[in-house]
């Protein structure tokens, strides 16, 4: 017996009006009119809403939500999630400045990053936000900042645990990493921020990211605690944050199911129930970022040819890896896997085929969609791109061949 061939998971966040996809409240032809080109990403501000609400119902109260905003660093999306959720980490002055510009509250801000160069610090120095310390050099730089500004250095120190998050895409801890200290180094980085008297706050521990299996985010949460409780006594003061990274994925990939969040709830509500003991000045961060925004968002181009060369049918589109790396399956991916995706003004007609998807540029690699079953598309039609709030425009070679760049909205 044939095994079955895997499919995506359900897309449910995005209303079907008339056979046209509905964001932000609009019809897609109507919103691709009102952008006025094409290609553009669309972020849905009610997905963003509801996503945020979804998860602060899941977790403990007492547990803190940031919004790591390398996923999606557009000015006014940042806006709107720094009035939805109590933190924003940022990987950059860049980011810095956009989180400032966006409102952040600078005591919830925290900057992260292996390569900080001492502008930088100086610069978070100056606006008051937190430094997760990643490296011994970045500390007498910090110490100079805080006496010549008269300002607390505030410090917490980025741990790479030696253990890795089991299943993740990216591991982000375990083993050699340039991120953060090796778990061994961590005591005299301690006793350093104590001599001078830095302002030490806590811990950031970050294993992975974009896992699905809640077992293992659980298990990562557990040991990061018991690491960090167990570095905690050589502070020279109280922790008073503590950052257990986040890891929480989406479903990009046929067979690939919606994380469970009951289990994850469960341990973090046992991680809050000792912290309360052992830690009892201790504000515990859940840092995310596709999972806050991976969902909500669509990349959009419209169809410019239709080919069919020796029997397989192509789209040739106005958009491609140029704007949307992450869905070509060129950032990270090993074996090429298809994103959802469908010819958005004509969804759930019955006359469909097997297609590619492809941009304009003259390399292979400009692949949207490998032979995927869609609804039958003309010229002029518009293909989405489903899951493509994260790791969108920034993460994507906009220079590359000279073609336009690309428009971003929040609807």
């Amino acid at each position: 017996m044939q095994a079955k061939t895997p499919i995506h998971a359900p897309i449910d966040q995005f209303p079907v009006s008339d056979g046209k996809l509905v964001i932000g409240g609009m019809p897609i032809t109507t919103l691709a009119a009102r952008v006025g080109q094409t290609p553009f990403y669309a972020y849905d501000r009610q997905a963003l809403r509801a996503r945020v609400a979804h998860l602060r119902a899941a977790l403990p109260p007492a547990i803190k939500l940031h919004y790591a905003m390398k996923a999606n660093p557009m000015p006014a999306l940042v806006g709107l999630m720094a009035g939805l959720v109590d933190g924003i980490d940022v990987a950059s002055a860049g980011e810095l400045k956009v989180a400032l510009d966006a409102g952040a509250d600078p005591a919830e801000i925290s900057f992260a990053g292996p390569g900080k160069r001492d502008p930088e610090l100086w610069q978070a120095v100056a606006s008051g936000v937190l430094v997760n310390v990643e490296s011994m050099r970045e500390l007498p730089v910090l110490a100079a900042a805080q006496q010549a500004l008269g300002l607390p250095a505030r410090v917490a120190v980025r741990v790479n645990p030696d253990f890795e998050l089991k299943g993740s895409g990216m591991k982000m801890g375990g083993g050699p990493k340039q991120f953060g200290l090796d778990t061994e180094l961590v005591p005299e980085a301690l006793a350093w921020i104590g001599r001078e008297g830095l302002a030490f706050e806590g811990f950031h521990l970050f294993a992975g990211s974009q896992n699905l299996r809640a077992e293992s985010i659980c298990e990562a949460q557990q040991k990061s605690y018991e690491l960090a409780l167990r570095l905690a006594a050589s502070a020279s003061s109280p922790v008073k944050f503590l950052n257990l990274g986040g890891g929480f994925g989406i479903p990009y990939f046929p067979g690939e199911q919606r994380l469970d969040l009951a289990p994850i709830g469960a341990n973090l509500a046992a991680i809050v129930e000792r912290a309360a003991k052992e830690l009892p000045q201790a504000g515990i961060v859940i840092e995310l970022g596709r999972y806050f925004v991976g969902e909500a968002g669509l990349y959009v181009a419209r169809v410019v040819d239709r080919k069919v060369s020796r029997g397989q049918v192509y789209l040739v589109t106005d958009g491609g890896l140029h704007h949307a790396l992450a869905a070509s399956g060129n950032f990270g991916q090993v074996v090429r896997k298809n994103y959802p995706v469908t010819v958005a003004n004509r969804v759930g007609a019955a006359e469909r085929e097997v297609a590619s998807v492809v941009g304009p540029l003259c390399t292979p690699l400009d692949l949207l969609a490998d032979r995927m079953d869609l609804p039958v598309a003309q010229v002029g039609d518009l293909v989405a791109v489903f899951q493509s709030g994260a790791y969108g425009p920034s993460a994507s070679p906009q220079g590359f061949l000279g073609h336009p760049a690309v428009v971003e909205v929040l609807v």
